[in-house]
């Protein structure tokens, strides 16, 4: 039995479903952001507190006053999280 790849295995795993975990808050915060939520919504400030941070560098880049009014980040985020996913699993397919 070897230890060390089923450590890395299990590290890998861990990474694979928090990011799998924080796309479905991204989707979930910009489902949500559609309505009108309540501010003080204990869910809706949840969301905001776990989402705005990975929101917040690409509205910098590409501000929705750019796009016509659209928040584009929501979708940023998701193509990244896409793409550290696409590399974890390269990383991990060729450390087994």
């Amino acid at each position: 039995m070897n230890l060390g790849g089923a450590a890395a295995r299990a590290l890998f795993e861990t990474v694979l479903f928090v990011l799998q975990a924080v796309q479905w808050l991204v989707i979930i915060a910009a489902l949500v952001s559609w309505v009108s939520p309540d501010p003080r919504n204990p869910i809706v400030r949840f969301l905001w507190a776990t989402t705005e941070p990975l929101f917040r560098p690409f509205r910098r880049l590409v501000p929705p006053s750019r796009t016509g009014g659209i928040d584009l980040s929501p979708i940023f985020v998701i193509v990244l999280i896409f793409f550290l996913s696409r590399l974890i699993r390269l990383a991990a397919a060729g450390a087994f």
